[in-house]
């Protein structure tokens, strides 16, 4: 590690023990011992964690199931083309606010403790057979203005659980369309068509996508094909939350 980024690292261990001093949750007082970064305690303790099985192709919650792989309706008819989709919480109630805060309130110390929760998914799957941890790539212009991509910051996090190399270099974003959060479903897919590009894959890669948001799952898709179009063996995507 350079003095530069043991300073950056200090910096940012500095601001998470200082700041802020209420949690990002509930907005109560932030105790100094039993809190998660800028979350209390007792509110990481209750985010929505997804207890039921799970699409495999986008992760959405189907319960009383009982498939190993299930797949919901519209995936059905239209699968992700990875292995398998995963991911950890329902993105509503607490877990809704500590993303907002990671990704729009610069609370990117929050990045280790969710990482950890999507490791916990990993593991749990027994799949830790892949190459490259990638995150979803974010546009030049977006992260000039945000200043950081937190889905990069997940991805590196994780890959350091892991011990798998994080190679954001392996796909790129080259076009800004319109978020996809604003959109309605059925435009998700043509907003992201065309926009991420890859380099050629060594044959046979095996990729971890990493977002922090699955919504439609649509970003995936467009990821994990510019993926598999460029050499990739195989890709499966996680994300901390699958919005429902």
């Amino acid at each position: 590690m350079t003095f530069g980024s043991a300073l950056s690292l200090i910096g940012r261990e500095a601001l998470r023990i200082v700041l802020p001093s209420w949690c990002v949750v509930c907005r109560r007082d932030l105790p100094w011992r039993e809190r998660v970064a800028s979350c209390c305690g007792e509110c990481w303790a209750a985010l929505p964690a997804i207890s039921v099985p799970r699409c495999s192709s986008c992760a959405l919650p189907i319960p009383g199931t009982a498939a190993s792989s299930p797949i919901c309706i519209s995936c059905s008819a239209n699968p992700l083309p990875v292995e398998w989709c995963d991911a950890w919480g329902e993105y509503r109630a607490g877990l809704e606010s500590v993303l907002h805060a990671f990704k729009f309130e610069r609370h990117d110390f929050l990045d280790v403790p969710l990482a950890g929760l999507l490791e916990g998914v990993v593991r749990s799957r027994g799949d830790l057979g892949f190459d490259a941890v990638v995150p979803v790539p974010m546009s030049r212009a977006k992260l000039r203005r945000r200043g950081y991509n937190q889905a990069e910051l997940l991805a590196r996090a994780l890959a350091k659980r892991l011990k798998i190399r994080c190679e954001p270099r392996l796909l790129a974003r080259t076009v800004e369309r319109e978020t996809q959060s604003s959109l309605a479903r059925a435009a998700r897919a043509a907003n992201v068509r065309g926009v991420f590009q890859a380099p050629p894959q060594p044959r046979g890669v095996s990729v971890l996508l990493v977002d922090d948001i699955c919504t439609t799952g649509e970003t995936f898709r467009a990821c994990a094909a510019t993926l598999l179009d460029s050499g990739a063996g195989r890709v499966c995507a996680i994300a901390v939350a699958k919005a429902t």
